[in-house]
């Protein structure tokens, strides 16, 4: 294979697998497919619709969807007449949406629905380079400058017929080091950033990944992480679709574990908080269990656990030892690859440091997590674990052609062909993430092991100095803290105070499961987290979660809270990290009650 843009890999690859099935999606609850020649078609006609209203090269056009084949579609079109896509979360309000349209020039916005179209007619008349909306649900109202998806189609159509416009012609004179797309930055602090994402950028991370992971043409990716994020962007469309292998995009996140049993993936990119989810649940009714089932279940854990050591380097247990584990798997392991499909062959890990205890837990059932590393600006991965050697507390090795070095204050430098071009408009903070050596300064603390593995220990920025002087990473006590069944999210605080604490947010579902059996009323939130046995049963986790800490870090006290902390609220990222500013910005008053009752 050989191409050097993002046309060209779609060239490349609707030609060598026309037959093949590309994308699935379902309609009327029923798995509707698209074969790679008719992806191609519907891309062609798209990308000459795109050309008819005067779209063409460097022009920016930005998607807010949930992931569908026509977000899809839209990407590669964009792509195909050299314009750059700009990628907007769907979940955004119309006020943070308005900020993106106008920043990046996007002129027009092709939208899901038409809860997504009504939030651009909100601003679309004060935005002086946005000229219309691209309704993917056929919506079409000229007088209010939206045309349908189907109806640029046709256009499209015709003017392929009258001009012979064609893709690969369009795509001839697109360069590696063109623009491709303009990814946003949550904005945790500010206004979110424009990271400028070129061809090469991409296409360098696809073909690392390639080389680095074991992904093939018989492979079948569950798509729900945002495709607006560059992280399933990167390995569930580009490198997948490379590959010739096939896409199902779930119906929605609360559907994954359904979808899931019904699509038999064999490889599914996702965020620790999925994994952790399955764990606490299992857990839950492992507990439930009567006794001789549990003790099979830890005793299968145990036997998993030593076949680990042999399975994460790439190799079999033999003797006795493959005896028991072949047991293990029938009584309990079989279980929960079935919850999973029953031919997962791995998860790829990314967004968010990965608990140990929950990556030993699915290697030891031989379901292997490798965790990954990367960022927005980095296209995304930096490095990650492989089949032959996953180790878990770290985030794998370099990819190809990909360079990093420590700061003498411990920050990870990286260089390579993934780093971003800058960020749009703001050669300010350009300057400030790039030196003038080309190294990208990540924010993130590491360190090299002696497999030359990267661990993270932290982010620059959110490392904890308590009064006495004393520096804590927050991130492994919030690791610790959300590996318990009881606790679905965690924030550690104390910094320039006397002591380190935490508020915790329970998994509900598993925390009313055991206030129902102990006769506790689950009606009212508030009364549940208040409760002094949901406080003695948490401050038992916490403890126990604490014992490996040393005295300094360990969480002193803590506050439960009602509520999640969700993309609509403003205090998670739409990959799901939790925005330490905007919480610790959110409770200032229960924060400062912690203290003031110890201080």
């Amino acid at each position: 294979m050989s191409y050097t843009t993002i046309p060209g890999m779609f060239i490349y690859s609707t030609d060598a697998n026309a037959d093949r099935s590309a994308y699935f999606e379902k309609v009327n609850g029923e798995w509707k497919g698209y074969k790679f020649s008719e992806v191609r078609d519907i891309v062609e006609k798209f990308a000459a619709g795109l050309a008819t209203l005067g779209i063409g090269k460097d022009d920016k056009v930005a998607i807010q969807s949930t992931n569908c084949p026509r977000w899809a579609f839209s990407d590669y079109a964009i792509a195909c007449i050299g314009a750059v896509s700009v990628t907007v979360y769907p979940t955004l309000i119309a006020s943070q949406i308005k900020y993106i349209i106008d920043d990046s020039d996007s002129l027009y916005v092709i939208t899901q629905d038409q809860s997504q179209t009504d939030k651009v007619l909100e601003f679309i008349n004060d935005s002086p380079n946005l000229k219309g909306i691209i309704a993917m649900d056929n919506t079409h109202d000229p007088s209010k400058n939206i045309i349908s998806f189907d109806h640029l189609l046709e256009l499209g159509e015709k003017h392929i017929k009258d001009t012979k416009f064609n893709i690969k012609e369009s795509s001839k004179d697109i360069k590696p080091d063109d623009l491709l797309t303009l990814i946003y930055t949550s904005g945790t602090t500010g206004n979110p950033k424009g990271v400028m994402l070129t061809h090469d950028n991409l296409v360098s991370n696809v073909l690392a990944g390639q080389k680095h992971i074991n992904f093939g043409p018989d492979d079948t990716f569950l798509s729900f992480l945002p495709l607006s994020h560059v992280f399933e962007r990167m390995t569930g469309h580009y490198t997948g679709f490379s590959l010739g292998a096939q896409t199902y995009y779930a119906e929605s996140v609360d559907t994954v574990g359904e979808n899931m049993a019904e699509v038999k993936p064999t490889l599914v990119i996702s965020v620790p908080r999925v994994f952790e989810k399955i764990h606490a649940r299992v857990l839950d009714k492992v507990a439930g269990d009567p006794a001789i089932r549990q003790k099979i279940f830890w005793w299968a854990v145990g036997v998993g656990g030593q076949a680990a050591k042999f399975l994460t380097r790439g190799s079999e247990p033999s003797g006795f030892l493959a005896f028991k584990f072949r047991f293990a798997d029938k009584l309990v392991f079989s279980k929960l690859k079935d919850r999973v499909g029953g031919k997962l062959r791995f998860f790829v890990s990314g967004g968010a440091p990965l608990s140990k205890e929950v990556g030993e837990f699915f290697a030891s059932a031989n379901i292997p997590i490798l965790e990954g590393y990367g960022l927005t600006e980095t296209s995304p991965v930096i490095s990650a674990n492989q089949e032959k050697l996953y180790k878990f507390g770290t985030v794998g090795c370099l990819l190809e052609k990909v360079e990093v070095k420590i700061a003498d204050d411990g920050e990870i430098l990286c260089k390579g062909p993934n780093v971003m071009k800058g960020y749009y408009k703001n050669p300010e903070a350009t300057a400030e993430a790039i030196d003038k050596d080309g190294w990208f300064h990540t924010g993130d603390i590491g360190k090299f092991d002696e497999d030359n593995y990267l661990m993270i220990t932290d982010r620059k920025k959110a490392i904890l100095v308590t009064a006495g002087g004393k520096n804590v990473a927050p991130a492994p006590l919030e690791i610790a803290l959300t590996s318990s069944k009881y606790i679905e999210q965690a924030l550690a605080i104390g910094d320039k105070r006397r002591f380190v604490a935490a508020l915790l947010v329970p998994s509900f579902e598993v925390l009313e499961e055991w206030a129902k059996e102990k006769d506790i009323d689950t009606s009212d939130r508030q009364a549940l987290v208040d409760h002094h046995l949901v406080y003695e049963l948490l401050e038992k986790e916490v403890a126990v979660t604490m014992e490996k800490f040393s005295k300094y870090e360990r969480i002193k006290k803590f506050t439960v809270l009602p509520n999640e902390w969700t993309i609509e609220s403003g205090e998670t990222t739409p990959k799901l990290s939790v925005k330490r500013k905007e919480v610790l910005k959110n409770y200032v008053d229960i924060i400062d009650k912690i203290y003031e009752d110890l201080d």
